[in-house]
């Protein structure tokens, strides 16, 4: 009898152990998933930050070549712009060279025995040449004789009485004046009729004074 009851004591020990055992067993599964997913994570995150590092040095790599290519592109342009405006007239004077050459020419042929009529006739045809040149670069002789006077295109040097000519009106170019595209670049200097009225009344103030 005293057997039996130590053998069921053995038992009934042997039983209350075995869910110790499993609840420690359990315990220990749930740290190390624990301790997984921690190592997990981080790993995914050392290699997100890896990934960002070289992104961030692949754009500032990107960042520095476009710099240093702008600055390029701005020293470029900029010494083009200065070699625009320093060879600006270039073109034009590439035109009138051919003109100034055949001026040369017909002053190298003067002589006493030359005869005017044909110097005159060289020096006309140089005339056109050189104005065909100007009005194919844009420049214009301001049309002013005959013309009311207007301040945009003319420059009043002084005014006389004219017969028969309405008042304001350009009776005479002293210095011609030009026009380059739609800009001018020089008045032309010009005498402006006077009005008759004027000119009559001080006239007689002048007789009535005498």
């Amino acid at each position: 009898m005293e057997t039996d009851n130590l053998n069921k004591e053995n038992n009934a020990k042997e039983e209350n152990k075995i869910p110790i055992e499993r609840e420690k067993n359990t315990g220990g599964n749930e740290a190390s998933a624990a301790e997984q997913k921690q190592s997990d994570e981080l790993s995914t995150a050392l290699n997100k930050i890896a990934e960002l590092e070289k992104l961030n040095s692949e754009l500032k790599d990107t960042l520095l070549r476009k710099a240093a290519e702008f600055e390029n592109y701005k020293r470029r342009t900029e010494n083009d712009q200065l070699n625009i405006l320093k060879y600006a007239a270039e073109s034009f004077i590439k035109n009138i060279l051919p003109v100034y050459d055949d001026l040369e020419r017909s002053l190298s042929h003067i002589d006493e025995e030359t005869n005017f009529e044909s110097t005159k006739k060289g020096l006309l045809l140089v005339h056109e040449k050189f104005g065909k040149i100007m009005e194919a670069q844009g420049i214009k002789k301001i049309d002013a004789k005959g013309k009311q006077f207007d301040v945009h295109y003319h420059e009043a040097l002084m005014q006389q009485p004219a017969a028969g000519v309405p008042p304001n009106t350009v009776l005479e170019v002293l210095e011609p004046g030009y026009i380059y595209k739609d800009r001018v670049i020089r008045h032309a200097k010009v005498i402006v009729s006077q009005e008759l009225e004027l000119t009559e009344g001080a006239a007689e103030t002048d007789a009535e004074e005498k």
